[in-house]
């Protein structure tokens, strides 16, 4: 009760009993389990009103426990915060409860199942900073404060007053530490919409024989600045709203954990045929659908997201390039766009992109590394907008028109030259002139996609996403014009300077003869 025999005004030991008394807790750790909307689950809450919820041997020791009860039971864990500053009169020992509720942590998160963690007011300090900010879900009360240190340790720190609004719930979310900020009645049905989604797992199976992919073709052929302009057109839906057309119970996630929430890139989970899915998308309606670093780091969030709990992942891609900014460079937008291709190759789950407006450049492929590439009819994919294809061609945007059949940029372009699987049927006007409409349409070709992917072993399903962009120019009528040429250069070369070295032998040696005397 006491390990250090901590000495002060009021003992330790008389404390904790005048909390048990007031409170009638044993402990500011409460740990059980209990079935939210039907669904069973392991529960940690720390009571600010014990000891300012600190966390003790006997809290560390119940934390931990509570993720090995809920690891060895195959349910999920959700964790009620409330706590400030740290229970000195434990000393090192209370210190070191930090590395062991997140080591529990850890390992319980190998097991694959949910941790949530709902941050109520006050959350600092130890807790904070060791299992409460290791959960898949993090969210908060309205107008909680969070933060590592108490706000009057801030002001002693800094000597300066902390400035209004911040070190609160919202400015968490909007510095991307938090998935949401919700009010306290609203929590019980998130909790459980998220239960649902990423507890049960269901996987949709095709009835008979199904297409591996389609196609359609194109009655009007359009021309190609007339696709660019259509997939411009500024009330086509983007990745946001053809998700909220799509997916019922879906519940949108925030922030990068490291930096900020970038508003231009959406991730949320929800269910797509009764079946729980995680997509990640474009919003051309924020930041004209350029993402910042923090965009792709929380675009890599999502995508660990269905790895980890073997969901499909879906990405919507939309978006005229990534943001070029100083600011953007600065805070690693290249190191970001790798990385983003690199996770996506790798996740142990079906994936498929999708084409629904403009696609460019770093940005779009970055969300398109997918076993399945899907456009929308009047979508683009392009390396360079026609506009700055046409400025270093010719100097002169106007042209823009003319560059974009060159380009290649059509859905069904880019279906001959063998990028995407396939192309959806738009509204004979565009998306825009009946999004529900373009909506079901995508649907369907989701559902017929997803439930083939579904069949496959992911070890195969890896293997053939390796395969599918291995292939990837890698040997067209093109390809092989450029190694004939290439070859006959090559050739060229050497017959040169074999030419070259006779001549100059043959000089030498009538030289040598012209020194010989008679």
């Amino acid at each position: 009760m006491d390990p250090l025999s901590f000495s002060s005004q009021v003992s330790y030991r008389r404390r904790l009993f005048s909390d048990q008394r007031r409170t009638g807790l044993t402990e500011a750790a409460v740990t059980g389990s209990a079935t939210i909307g039907g669904l069973p689950a392991a529960l940690v809450v720390l009571d600010f009103g014990f000891m300012g919820g600190s966390m003790g041997s006997v809290v560390g020791e119940k934390v931990a426990l509570a993720f090995e009860m809920a690891a060895r039971r195959k349910m999920p864990l959700i964790a009620v915060v409330t706590s400030g500053g740290t229970r000195l009169q434990e000393g090192p020992l209370s210190m070191m409860q930090m590395a062991k509720t997140s080591v529990a942590a850890a390992r319980f998160h190998q097991k694959g199942l949910p941790y949530i963690c709902v941050m109520a007011n006050p959350t600092s300090g130890q807790v904070y900073t060791s299992f409460a900010s290791l959960a898949d879900i993090t969210v908060a009360e309205t107008g909680a404060l969070i933060g590592f240190e108490s706000l009057r340790g801030m002001e002693e720190a800094t000597s300066k007053p902390v400035p209004a609004g911040a070190h609160t719930a919202e400015a968490q979310l909007a510095h991307g530490s938090l998935d949401f900020v919700i009010d306290r009645e609203d929590l019980k049905e998130t909790l459980e919409t998220l239960l649902d989604l990423l507890y049960h797992r269901y996987s949709l199976k095709p009835e008979g024989k199904v297409r591996r992919s389609h196609h359609i073709e194109d009655p009007v052929a359009k021309p190609a600045w007339g696709k660019v302009e259509l997939a411009r057109h500024a009330r086509r839906p983007s990745g946001k709203e053809f998700i909220e057309r799509m997916v019922s119970n879906y519940v949108e996630l925030h922030g990068d954990r490291a930096y900020g929430d970038d508003p231009s890139v959406i991730v949320a989970v929800g269910s797509l045929g009764g079946q729980g899915v995680v997509f990640v998308g474009h919003d051309r309606r924020h930041g004209d659908g350029q993402p910042l670093p923090e965009g792709f780091r929380k675009a890599q969030r999502g995508m660990k997201l269905a790895a980890k709990f073997k969901l499909p992942l879906i990405t919507l891609i939309d978006t005229p390039g990534a943001n070029a900014s100083l600011e953007s460079e600065e805070r690693g937008i290249g190191q970001a766009v790798a990385s983003t291709m690199a996770t996506m190759a790798e996740l142990p789950v079906p994936s498929i992109a999708v084409v629904v407006g403009e696609g460019g450049n770093e940005a779009a492929i970055a969300f398109g590394v997918a076993d399945r590439i899907i456009m929308m009819e009047n979508a683009i994919l392009s390396p360079i907008s026609p506009e700055g294809a046409a400025a270093l061609l010719y100097r002169d945007t106007s042209r823009a028109n003319e560059v974009a059949e060159s380009l290649r940029l059509t859905a069904s372009d880019c279906m001959e030259l063998g990028i995407v699987d396939g192309v959806v049927p738009e509204p004979d006007d565009g998306a825009h002139a009946d999004p529900a409409a373009a909506a079901r349409h995508l649907e369907r070709a989701l559902l017929h996609n997803l439930s083939l992917l579904e069949q496959q072993k992911i070890k195969q399903l890896l293997k053939d996403r390796y395969k599918k962009f291995r292939r990837m120019g890698e040997y067209s009528s093109r390809f092989k014009a450029l190694m004939v040429k290439e070859a006959e250069l090559l050739s060229g070369y050497l017959a040169d300077r074999v030419r070259r070295v006779r001549h100059r032998k043959e000089n030498e040696l009538e030289e040598e003869e012209e020194g010989i005397p008679e």
